[in-house]
């Protein structure tokens, strides 16, 4: 049985690993997780109430920790944008006439 290092960090850095494909996309997703916990919390005072709240109870007090809790209870998980289509041209509404060729 494999034996569990003590670390600073909770969760482990590799079970956080294990929820996603590489370490970038692991910063890149708690960066932004931990970005929109932050505005949640700046928020609350104001009332406008459209960030969504922190998905798991924590005693963590930092914004990139609860994001890191969020990921390894599967709460927050990375997702892939949709490709755009490529433009191959400019595309002039009727009546217009390019004139940058003259």
């Amino acid at each position: 049985m494999a034996k569990s290092h003590e670390t600073m960090m909770t969760p482990p850095i590799e079970g956080l690993l294990d929820r996603v494909d590489s370490k970038f996309s692991l910063v890149t997703l708690a960066a932004r997780r931990a970005r929109n916990i932050n505005s949640y919390f700046n928020q609350l005072g104001d009332g406008l109430g459209h960030m969504i709240p922190p998905q798991v109870s924590s005693m963590a007090r930092k914004p990139l920790s609860i994001a890191f809790e969020e990921i390894s209870l599967d709460k927050i998980v990375p997702t892939e944008l949709p490709d755009e289509p490529e433009v191959d041209e400019l595309v002039l509404p009727e009546g217009d006439v390019d004139t940058s060729a003259d």
